[in-house]
């Protein structure tokens, strides 16, 4: 229907970040390659872009970082207010306009399963490199590109295509969609906003997760699912 909103999380906020504390491809997946990648964080200022119920958030200032967060979804920023809460540093804001934040104003930004939502990567990827200081670290992860072909065999693997895919989230139907764009279109963003890849990474599932999910994970050493990138301000 032309009337529906597209990866609206409010209507399934809830259902989405419960059933994201214990899965696999976040809790054992997404978020421990993120915080690996991000290493040594005590003192440093980080953006949360995209922040959900704040998981990552809390986990990184569990380590020390000096946290800052905003989410698109209402319903998500006000769950994340109830984790971290009152004082934590949260507000309403979309990647996909400019950001409420002065320049220069964080050592690294999170982004992590966000940028696949979007169409245009331009905009965004200047405005993340604007909020970092000089030197400052983009660290992000998106669907896999060949996610994509894998579904869709006879689709053009080099176009800037638009999908969706429906889930079932703590027993809740939600339909999400994403803009899947070659490597080489990803790469080539990263350069024209004044970004140097220094990681490109395909990680395993964290330690315990074969124990937790050993039907999922029967016979395979590690799963295609995101593509992770550290990404450094030129």
């Amino acid at each position: 229907m032309a009337s529906t909103v597209e990866n609206d999380y409010d209507t399934f906020a809830e259902a989405y970040a419960a059933e994201n504390e214990s899965s696999l491809v976040n809790a054992y997946y997404t978020r421990p390659a993120i915080l690996d990648l991000a290493g040594e964080v005590s003192g440093r200022r980080i953006l949360d872009a995209g922040c959900g119920a704040g998981p990552l958030f809390e986990a990184l200032r569990d380590r020390g970082a000096l946290m800052t967060g905003f989410d698109a979804s209402t319903k998500m920023v006000e769950l994340a207010r109830k984790r971290l809460g009152p004082d934590a540093d949260l507000r309403v804001a979309d990647l996909a306009e400019p950001l409420p934040y002065p320049d220069g104003a964080f050592d690294d930004v999170i982004a992590a399963l966000v940028l696949h939502y979007l169409e245009d990567w331009s905009a965004p990827l200047a405005e993340i490199r604007r909020v970092l200081k000089p030197g400052g670290r983009l660290i992000m992860a998106v669907n896999h590109p060949i996610i994509f072909k894998l579904l869709y065999p006879e689709a053009d693997y080099f176009a800037t295509v638009k999908w969706a895919d429906e889930y079932i989230f703590s027993g809740q139907k939600a339909v999400l969609t994403y803009w899947h764009r070659p490597l080489h279109a990803m790469t080539d963003a990263f350069t024209a906003a004044g970004f140097r890849t220094a990681v490109v990474s395909e990680p395993h599932p964290a330690p315990g997760a074969r124990e937790r999910f050993p039907e999922e994970l029967a016979g395979k050493t590690a799963f295609l699912s995101f593509l992770f990138f550290v990404l450094e301000a030129a």
